[in-house]
């Protein structure tokens, strides 16, 4: 109860709220600006909390963040790019409910959904760290191997329209993800003797020419004089959640759900659980064929997933120091850097500081419902600039964020070949977002079967080995052996039918 009192004490000291308050509107601008990610939002913090006492500089960690997540969410419905990774997967969703005139109820839909997601990853972080921990780090490459193809196979779930163009889309994403160096024989391979390809295909660079520049392309086609259209939508973005709530409410606590155990996993973090609840929402809904035309459904789920996982995150890296995501690899630099050695020892040596991390998250996250309301309709005033405008203002916005990453033209020019390729493919009907998940967990796919077929000696039962990853390899080849005999029952009854 002292530590508890303690912590209460260190951050409601004036002083903390006002860098808690400051780092909230630096986060809602980093995450809306499409091609700046939370990543970034909280690298660019890390020599500011150089100076800083290890609650401040935590506190001002935990609220970009949590901030930036939401804040992706704003350039994703309003304009079709979303402004962080996490953001992506349901970003054609979100677009798609603007043009059907739904504006107001997808904002309020993300804002809410993620202040209670993120709040129910808050509570699982508290209550559940050691236990779901103790979980995670039991999982081998063995489990994150099944874990990449159940992952992957979401792609065929993502795929609005025909399967196969889903398939051709994944496997794009997966031959980029072969760019680079080679992780069992540590050579080049696909480089073309490009010493900047030696790093791999940039995801952010790609995900922003993917999505931002190739709207930007079809925006230039039919330049308007305003977004007259949307601006008109934009007023009670918390009109209609009641319906909503009462009638997905069970996808709310799935998503979150999903979010918190895959962001409790080393690795993973807000982008997979995003595009993984997002697909068991398709997969599992009663109205799958509204998926892609505006359909609240899986933006409830991959929302909340997406902030539930923030806070999950955290717990592999506060009790064993193993990073959940990037957010929280640069956090554990910070909590050394404090003299705050992650581990679970930190429960006994500091747990005033333990508690006053929970307390900013909590604090972060109803933050954000004002200060997110007060970011939707200040984004009325971006959408009321000419289109001709704002158009170029965005492409300056998307060079900076891909120049960023990558800390050379590199990323621009990658930037700008995947914004026309991504335009090249949806103009023949074929997705982006299956390439982008592709491109998400080629890596993990590559390295896991590598490590597992040096480990098993090439004897292929040895992935089922471990009752974890036996229960995650039998689930995923079921679900492969179901949707080919779907899709061979499907082509043949036409032909019964012509017969």
């Amino acid at each position: 109860m002292e530590a508890i009192l303690q912590a209460f004490a260190l951050v409601f000291d004036p002083a903390v709220l006002g860098v808690i308050l400051i780092s909230a509107v630096f986060g809602l601008f980093v995450g809306a600006m499409p091609g700046l990610t939370a990543t970034m939002a909280t690298a660019l913090l890390v020599p500011v909390t150089f100076f800083m006492d290890p609650v401040p500089a935590l506190g001002a960690i935990v609220t970009a963040t949590a901030m930036a997540i939401f804040a992706g969410d704003i350039p994703g419905a309003m304009l079709r790019m979303p402004g962080t990774p996490a953001s992506a997967a349901y970003a054609d969703e979100s677009y798609a409910m603007t043009r059907r005139g739904l504006l107001n109820l997808n904002m309020g839909v993300n804002l809410v959904f993620s202040v209670a997601g993120g709040l129910i990853g808050i509570a699982v972080l508290v209550l559940c760290a050691p236990l779901l921990a103790e979980v995670a780090i039991n999982f081998s490459s063995f489990e994150y191997f099944w874990l990449a193809c159940l992952g992957l196979t979401c792609a065929v779930f993502l795929s609005n329209a025909d399967p196969v163009k889903g398939v051709l889309s994944l496997l794009i994403g997966l031959l980029l993800a072969t760019v680079g160096i080679d992780p069992s024989a540590g050579v080049p391979r696909f480089t073309f003797g490009e010493v900047e390809l030696m790093q791999g295909v940039n995801f952010v660079a790609t995900m922003i020419g993917m999505f931002a520049v190739s709207e930007l392309l079809r925006g230039a086609v039919t330049v308007r004089g305003s977004g007259g259209a949307v601006v008109e939508q934009v007023g009670d973005v918390f009109r209609g959640l009641g319906a909503v709530w009462r009638r997905y409410w069970f996808n709310f606590l799935r998503g979150s759900g999903i979010g918190t155990l895959i962001g409790a996993l080393p690795g993973a973090g807000a982008d997979i659980a995003a595009w993984i609840s997002y697909a068991v929402s398709k997969r599992f809904s009663r109205e799958k064929e509204k998926f892609g035309t505006g359909h609240v459904e899986g933006v409830v789920d991959a929302t909340a997933a997406n902030n539930s996982a923030l806070a999950s995150a955290w717990i592999p890296a506060l009790v064993f120091g193993i990073p959940g995501d990037s957010i929280t690899a640069i956090v554990i630099g910070v909590l050394y850097m404090k003299g705050m050695n992650p581990g679970p020892t930190v429960f006994l040596e500091n747990p005033q500081l333990i508690y006053a991390v929970f307390l900013i998250f909590i604090l972060a996250n109803l933050l954000l419902l004002p200060l997110g309301w007060a970011a939707i309709k200040g984004a009325r005033q971006v959408l009321r600039t000419p289109r001709n405008l704002l158009l170029p203002v965005i492409l300056l916005f998307c060079v900076v964020g891909s120049f960023a990453m990558t800390n050379s033209l590199y990323g621009v020019s990658l930037m700008l070949a995947m914004g026309l390729f991504g335009w090249f493919l949806e103009q023949h009907g074929i997705p982006v977002a299956p390439l982008i998940l592709g491109l998400v967990l080629g890596e993990m796919l590559e390295q896991t079967f590598v490590q597992n077929m040096i480990k098993a000696d090439g004897d292929w039962l040895e992935f089922f080995s471990r009752p974890i990853a036996g229960a995650l390899g039998v689930a995923t080849l079921a679900i492969w052996v179901l949707m080919v005999g779907r899709a061979v029952a499907g082509g043949r009854a036409p032909k019964a039918q012509v017969a």
